[in-house]
């Protein structure tokens, strides 16, 4: 069977390793970088995504490790991207998976054929060769934070405003009057940094919402988040959520007390925003809190609470769209709505082609990714299968998510990292990941601990 993969990011040489470990070696993985790791590979100058000068990563090591392949214990509970990067790189190195990646190749489309195979048409950027192949399976990884998803507000902005996919480092807004849009993950820290150099950088939030600390009575968030969600599996949602939003107040205080809104819902009903300085900017008086923006007027910001403030850059950290650019919008298109999806990754409707990584955890991506690429190659050679009606599974598992969102575009692929990771790991054979704990190559210094006995 000859196998493309499309990305070379996390979910890309995860979905490559796996179908190794089958025997499904005859694997093509496509990437328009110069190496592996996806937005996780730091660059300045490039046009593409990547995280920027001093991202961290937002879910702790021990979470962030592929089952197969653990990190370095003495890498710290949140390594930065340089660390993650050689992590990656180590990883795909070990299992073979760099011999076989096209770098600096982009593809620009995939055509489903009558027998069920696919031609796809790739370019290698540095000649502009273009090559056309065909293949009996397609297996797409190429990520949802690339694609900049912008906000429309009446009126114009006469200063510099950019989106967070341009964002690298805080440099360049130095003794700026900086406004930055947005209360995810990627706001937060980007106001942090800014604040830094700035000659005053305010952060706009639509709603007020639940900012998690990556450190809860010592221990990283997401480790006392999970712990709680195995030991109170059988407690209903309301009282899940009533407990952890109890413990957020007692350790952050109360979201009015310094500037920020109520938050209109539940503590899940939006994508956990994990940031542990952005409140101590706040109450340090380094980030002022503004509300929605209700128009752009010049250099001037109106506010919908009716106050205004001028500005000479705003960086919109508003989130990405889905998009898929080499398939015909006729065939594959999730850029709205919740993608029907088996797994997050089996289509009905289009034969042949898996998708790994395509959604968002509370937590972290690759390790499910993981799972989901050891599901994929045991169905391709037998050793699995999906239900008989596909479609009717998609509904149900559309219908019965992890967690009720709030309905917006943000919240289309979500789902609860330890639900998610039982649901796969029901579809393995028992006990198969502990048993494939692996010792690492020599390139990073590790100590291989069995995923299963720590979580």
């Amino acid at each position: 069977m000859k196998i493309a993969v499309i990305g070379a990011g996390p979910s890309g040489i995860t979905a490559a390793k796996n179908l190794f470990d089958q025997g499904l070696t005859d694997v093509t993985v496509f990437d328009r970088g110069d190496r592996v790791g996806g937005n996780w590979v730091f660059d300045a100058q490039s046009g593409h995504s990547s995280v920027f000068e001093t991202t961290h990563i937002i879910s702790s090591r021990l979470y962030s490790q592929y089952h197969d392949y653990p990190m370095p214990e003495s890498y710290p509970d949140y390594p930065g991207h340089r660390l993650l990067q050689d992590y990656f790189q180590s990883y795909a190195d070990h299992f073979g998976v760099t011999g076989k990646i096209r770098f600096q190749t982009m593809v620009e489309h995939c055509a489903p054929l009558q027998d069920g195979k696919w031609r796809i048409t790739s370019r290698h950027e540095p000649t502009g060769q273009v090559q056309e192949e065909v293949y009996d399976y397609l297996v797409v990884c190429n990520g949802h934070h690339w694609k900049p998803r912008w906000p429309d507000y009446p009126g114009q902005f006469s200063g510099q405003m950019i989106h967070s996919h341009e964002f690298k480092r805080a440099a360049p807004f130095a003794g700026q009057r900086v406004l930055v849009i947005g209360a995810g993950n990627s706001a937060c820290d980007v106001a942090v940094e800014t604040a830094r150099v700035s000659a005053r950088t305010d952060i706009s939030m639509r709603r007020g919402y639940w900012i998690v600390p990556k450190f809860i009575f010592g221990k990283p968030a997401d480790v006392l988040h999970n712990r709680l969600a195995g030991a109170g599996r059988w407690l209903p949602p309301r009282v899940k959520a009533w407990a952890l939003e109890t413990l957020l107040k007692m350790v952050n205080g109360r979201n009015e007390s310094f500037g920020l809104e109520k938050p209109d819902h539940r503590i899940l009903e939006t994508h956990p925003t994990s940031n542990s300085e952005l409140i101590y900017f706040i109450r340090h008086g380094e980030i002022g809190v503004k509300r929605d923006i209700a128009r752009l007027d010049g250099s001037t910001v109106h506010f919908k609470d009716g106050t205004q403030a001028d500005y000479d850059t705003l960086i919109c950290c508003t989130g990405f769209w889905i998009d898929h650019p080499f398939f015909d919008k006729g065939l594959i298109d999730y850029a709205s709505g919740k993608p029907p999806l088996y797994l997050k990754m089996l289509p009905a409707d289009v034969s042949n082609v898996a998708f790994i990584g395509l959604f968002q955890p509370f937590g972290c991506i690759w390790p499910a990714s993981e799972l989901q690429a050891k599901i994929l190659a045991r169905m391709l050679v037998g050793k699995w299968q999906p239900p008989k009606d596909l479609a009717a599974a998609i509904r149900y598992e559309l219908d019965h998510p992890d967690q009720h969102q709030l309905d917006t575009a943000r919240h289309t692929i979500t789902v609860d990292y330890p639900l998610f990771r039982r649901r796969l790991l029901k579809e393995l054979p028992k006990d198969y990941i502990s048993t494939r704990v692996v010792v690492a190559s020599p390139a990073i210094e590790r100590t291989a601990t069995p995923w299963s006995r720590a979580a």
